[in-house]
């Protein structure tokens, strides 16, 4: 991944209520050349007003802010901001606000036990077209996905899990083969494209057109898109426990 022009850094803003946290985060992002922190915002009232001020690429959310949930903020990011990506950024590692956050708009989730040098690394993954999570979240996540339901095609065929275990309509012209399957998986696991390329023993511009095909075929533009609209046909079901 290359790394920003110095003229075009990445405009960062961070909503959160903890003053150390803020302070620790603050200092990373303005001690590295390609981010350029712009505000931050204590409350959802602050934030709301600093997005009026300023106009950032990522925006760092906390979802328990003490006049509401961070999960507003995204949604409207996600609504009125279409150049501007979400990243929680929370003590909350459970499956449901994970789901929340990602139907809200967010496109990276990371807990707060993260370290500040790899939140640094994670905002420039995410604008630079990434979905990162933490890997605590994706080992939680990774038992509550199931490529296929009991009753689908077989492994060395096309798959397309069947329309009565998805709340949407199955509408997928096209079936995704085995290894656009595998590739599927991979990403709703928050696997980055060069850790898919190892595990698969393939090269990264491979695994790149898998991708571009996975998205073609869901009509989707994003990670995130792919692995909410993959649940919607059923292909993971990310509500399901075993």
């Amino acid at each position: 991944m290359s790394s920003p022009k110095p003229d075009a850094k990445i405009r960062v803003c961070v909503v959160d209520d903890d003053e150390r946290m803020l302070e620790t985060l603050t200092q990373a992002i303005h001690t590295h050349p390609d981010l350029s922190l712009l505000a931050c915002a204590h409350t959802l009232a602050q934030a709301y007003e600093m997005l009026d001020l300023h106009s950032p690429n990522v925006v760092l959310v906390d979802l328990g802010l003490p006049d509401g949930n961070g999960l507003e903020l995204i949604r409207y990011i996600h609504a009125n901001r279409p150049g501007c990506e979400s990243m929680v950024f929370t003590v909350f590692g459970d499956e449901s606000h994970v789901i929340a956050s990602i139907e809200a708009g967010a496109t990276g989730y990371l807990t707060k036990d993260t370290r500040t040098e790899d939140i640094v690394s994670r905002l420039l993954q995410l604008h630079a077209g990434g979905s990162p999570i933490s890997p605590v979240i994706a080992r939680r996540l990774l038992t509550r996905f199931r490529a296929l339901q009991p009753d689908a095609a077989p492994d060395n065929s096309p798959r397309l899990a069947d329309a009565k275990h998805s709340q949407a309509p199955a509408t997928l012209v096209t079936p995704l083969s085995d290894r656009e399957m595998q590739v599927l998986e991979m990403v709703a696991k928050g696997f980055m494209q060069s850790e898919i390329a190892d595990l698969m023993q393939v090269s990264i511009n491979t695994v790149s057109t898998y991708i571009k095909r996975i998205y073609r075929k869901l009509a989707v533009n994003s990670r995130t898109s792919a692995v909410h609209r993959a649940s919607e046909l059923g292909l993971i079901n990310l509500r399901e426990r075993p």
